[in-house]
């Protein structure tokens, strides 16, 4: 008998063990990534439209440390949201158990982000760290919630150079008005079952293998496969809402978050008036009220509550002096109410990768940012009213070229905010170049910045003098030993152009090469960068915005130096831009260099990608061109 309980413990433990040893994963889970989802599942239950219970069960085996990041074991919760059972088990690459982590082991922290004047949400997270790969973690929690307007959201395969095992959503509702939207999205081509009877929804997927990343790839939101989720009717911080369009949400901001947070002290609403008095044009009026805003108050972040999504009020921002992007534009608003201008409050998807707004899918979880858009002649100014430094009117790179959405008095509409494309972002270059018999070099160089090269020059100014000169040493670090001598700007926040006029010295500029010398011809913008190979390659490939740039460098050379020979001139022309070069010898011994580069924006097809590669791996080539100097005998 006692054998046969050793037999049966001893069976039971090997079972258990193999069902997290890293040897029971499918050998193509295992290729070439740095973690596998062993399990992720969550089983989401809305009990009443203010009322929604979820379990979470997360199994990840991580085999280095960039795989860490998919066994974050946090939670973040606040007033409406209650979390328990929680729990984290560790276990070895043999399935073997190494720590538990129980809830009251975790550490419990306000969600600091270390520019929040307030938040109340806090952050329960597993402070554990790895001393050996490949490791297993099995995290597991509960979470009881009043907030049903933001609905877990689900993706089978959460990043790149992951793969997965298993990946299940469940959603029950209690009745058929609780009943949720689920759009699907990038599902083509896995292995997803989906079950719906009565009111509970079931999506399972299995051996996904990973995805990864490429050069240039559009935003991980257009290629990996997720579930969209919200309900039509739902509870959110207090408030309770119907929305069925991006009209609908518009009107429920407008009266819940916005309604009366726009008002200001009689004192205020003179100042303004007497700032714009005589000024008769609305965009005009703006751009004052804008410097104002600029100059007077500060950013930041303010997380409670609802106030994670409604602005503070307007007296408060102007008595204080500060607010986070909400606040701030609510308050921009309220002082171009004031003079008599309209302007609108847009919520928007941030960041240097263009996302838009779901056209057919409006939820309060999309749009992480808040700009003012200024209705002027049939179309929109817009402004980010969180920068002390942008032109009025300027966006840069944070929120350009996709939708987002407007509050209206009709309600919410999508609207494209403005683009920087192509020949917008200009960047251009004139310089002197003196070439001395001792082979060093004087340069007087005059650079203009337009569009998204703009947003990337601009704060320049601010900076000090020791960072100024590090940047141009680290910008020319294919001249030896630079030293920057002066340096002036000239901001123009009107035409939106930024001119940086700089003179540098640097020796031993051309070098000895047996009996001749080698000068550089484009010594002041080479363009060196080569996207990586890529044989097979699964995705489009995407310029953003697309560039231009246009060189004019006159370089004196010696008396006593005289040119081998002029190269030919370059010119090519690509689906995706063109390139010229030449190089003039003028009357007086001087050379001129004349470059420009156009890099046209677009998505374009995977089967493109070498080509494109070889047109730019051409211009770094073209970039680098030198000419042999020839010095006289005495």
């Amino acid at each position: 008998m006692r054998f046969l309980v050793l037999t049966a413990f001893l069976l039971f433990s090997s079972l258990f063990y193999a069902q997290y040893s890293v040897a029971s994963i499918p050998e193509k889970l295992r290729f070439n990534v740095d973690a596998v989802i062993r399990n992720n599942e969550v089983s989401i239950q809305v009990l009443a439209v203010d009322q929604m219970v979820y379990q979470i069960t997360k199994v990840v085996t991580v085999f280095n440390a960039s795989g860490n990041v998919f066994a974050d074991a946090r939670i973040r919760y606040d007033n409406e949201v209650k979390v328990k059972n929680v729990e984290a088990v560790i276990y070895n690459q043999f399935g073997g158990e190494i720590e538990t982590i129980k809830k009251r082991d975790f550490k419990d922290i306000a969600a600091a982000d270390g520019f929040s004047l307030y938040r109340d949400d806090r952050v329960l997270y597993a402070d554990f760290d790895p001393s050996q790969y490949p490791y297993t973690m099995k995290f597991t929690y509960e979470v009881e919630t009043s907030d049903t307007g933001t609905m877990p959201q689900w993706y089978f395969v959460p990043g790149y150079g992951v793969s997965v095992e298993k990946s299940t959503y469940k959603i029950s509702c209690s009745s058929k008005n609780l009943k949720p939207i689920i759009k699907e999205q990038n599902l083509a081509g896995l292995d997803v079952k989906v079950n719906n009877e009565y009111n509970t929804i079931t999506y399972v997927a299995k051996e996904i293998p990973a995805f990864l990343g490429e050069t240039l790839s559009p935003s991980h939101h257009y290629i990996l496969p997720r579930l969209s989720v919200r309900l039509p009717n739902f509870h959110f911080k207090g408030y309770s809402g119907t929305v069925n369009n991006w009209q609908d949400l518009g009107t429920w901001i407008q009266d819940i978050l916005l309604d009366g947070r726009d008002e200001l002290g009689e004192p205020t609403i003179t100042k303004m008036r007497n700032l714009v008095k005589g000024v008769q044009d609305d965009l005009e009026k703006a751009k004052i009220i804008y410097r104002y805003v600029q100059k007077n108050t500060r950013y930041v972040s303010v997380q409670i509550g609802i106030g994670g999504m409604r602005p503070i009020n307007a007296t408060e921002v102007d008595r204080d002096k500060y607010g986070d992007c909400k606040g701030l534009t609510n308050y921009t608003k309220a002082l171009l109410r004031a003079v008599g201008v309209e302007s609108y409050y847009a919520v928007v998807e941030s960041g240097s990768t263009k996302v838009d707004m779901q056209e057919d899918f409006a939820d309060l979880i999309q749009g992480d940012h808040v700009i003012l858009a200024i209705p002027y002649n049939n179309s929109y100014y817009w402004v980010d009213c969180t920068s002390q430094i942008n032109p009025f009117g300027y966006l840069g790179d944070f929120t350009d070229d996709r939708t987002v959405l407007v509050v209206t008095p009709e309600g919410g509409k999508l609207v494209r905010t403005e683009s920087y494309l192509n020949e917008e972002n200009a960047k251009q270059i004139n310089g002197t170049i003196n070439v001395f018999e001792d082979l060093s070099m004087d340069a007087q160089v005059t650079i203009q910045t337009k569009g998204i090269k703009y947003d990337l020059r601009m704060a320049l100014e601010r900076e000090s003098s020791e960072h100024i000169k590090e940047y141009y040493k680290t910008l020319w670090d294919n001249i030896n030993g630079v030293k920057v001598k002066n340096y002036s700007f000239e901001n123009n926040k009107d035409d939106i152009v930024f001119t940086e006029n700089v003179n540098f010295q640097a020796e031993n500029f051309v070098a000895k090469n047996g009996e001749g010398y080698l000068l550089s011809l484009n010594p002041l913008n080479n363009d060196t960068y080569v996207p990586p190979r890529d044989r097979d390659r699964k995705y489009p490939f995407l310029v953003q915005r697309g560039s231009f740039e246009e060189d004019k460098i006159q370089i004196e050379i010696p008396e006593n130096f005289t040119i081998s020979s002029l190269p030919e001139d370059v010119f090519m022309e690509t689906e995706f831009g063109n390139y010229q070069a030449k190089l003039q010898k003028k009357a007086n011994g001087a050379l001129v260099y004349n470059r420009s580069f156009f890099l046209k924006a677009g998505t374009y097809q995977k089967e493109l990608y070498q080509k494109f590669r070889s047109f730019l791996r051409t211009v770094a080539r073209m970039d680098k061109q030198k000419i042999v100097l020839i010095k006289n005998a005495p």
